[in-house]
């Protein structure tokens, strides 16, 4: 059995705002499904704790509709859940959210990144824009800060900064696990908020490096909107966000382009991004 936990952060704010509440579930239930694939786990039930301080003018509907969607886009069951509310603790009109996800995987088919050689290739798969991290930074640097601020329209975004920044985390569950019934996986990672370097790390051997080629790593303009509005270095960019990549998978040199083919044809934009090479455990960058 794999369990995940795990909330939205103050990407809840932006909802809250914006009186927007439809879409948050489905990054509640992407946060934490996401997660728990990484070690090949097939995703069973979900739960989830929504805690506000009145339920009067808060549409608690449209938020387990959202929760309900994220389930049916993971193919698992939501089976339940708890609403408290806590009258004093929170404003009106704020509440918060966590999740909680089980799953199951054999334990000999247990992926843990132990098989992970020098010559193997990281693939990416493209994120749909900040997912559910980072978002106090965005927020200041987009001045994301009020309700008439995010009903604003961004030409670079092509939608309000609202909708841009509500747009919900992709769940990558169904493409993952049909990819590792066909393809000998070495490793995976979902990339949260420590970026590329903070979440990959973690499924490396001791031995091996992986060398990220900065060209590869797709471009989202919501990145380069809040990189260039907020005057952030590219370290702390890197440091704080997904950047465009949400999830990475390690396999063999031969089998990295049929990978991003698998991807592809299943909707998932896919490149490779880099190699691993025998040194230190870390993530470099290879600047272009």
């Amino acid at each position: 059995m794999v369990s995940s936990t795990d909330g939205v952060g103050t990407k809840l704010s932006v909802a809250q705002l914006t009186g927007k509440h439809d879409t948050i579930g489905i990054d509640l239930v992407a946060m934490n499904c996401n997660d728990l694939i990484t070690t090949g786990a097939r995703p069973l039930f979900f739960l989830d704790y929504f805690a506000v301080g009145s339920l009067k003018g808060i549409d608690g509907e449209a938020i387990v509709r959202g929760i309900a969607e994220g389930c049916r886009q993971a193919g698992m069951a939501l089976v339940g859940g708890e609403t408290a509310e806590l009258p004093g603790f929170y404003k009106p009109g704020e509440y918060d959210l966590a999740g909680f996800c089980v799953g199951i995987a054999e334990r000999k088919k247990l992926i843990d990144g132990s098989r992970v050689r020098p010559g193997d290739v990281v693939v990416g798969l493209e994120s749909t824009g900040l997912h559910s991290n980072g978002y106090s930074l965005a927020r200041r640097a987009l001045g994301a800060t009020t309700r008439k601020a995010l009903t604003r329209r961004v030409p670079e975004l092509g939608a309000t900064l609202g909708d841009a920044l509500l747009t919900p985390t992709a769940i990558y569950v169904k493409a993952i696990l049909a990819l590792i019934a066909k393809v000998d996986v070495h490793a995976m990672a979902h990339i949260t908020g420590g970026g590329l370097a903070g979440n990959l790390v973690r499924v490396l051997p001791k031995s091996a490096r992986a060398v990220i080629d900065r060209r590869a790593l797709p471009v989202l303009p919501i990145f380069e909107l809040v990189r260039e509005r907020g005057r952030i270095s590219r370290e702390e960019m890197d440091r704080t966000f997904n950047c465009g990549t949400g999830y990475v998978v390690i396999v063999r040199a031969d089998a990295a382009d049929s990978t991003v083919r698998f991807l592809r044809r299943r909707g998932v934009p896919a490149r490779p991004i880099g190699t691993i090479e025998k040194g230190p455990r870390r993530v470099v960058y290879r600047q272009g």
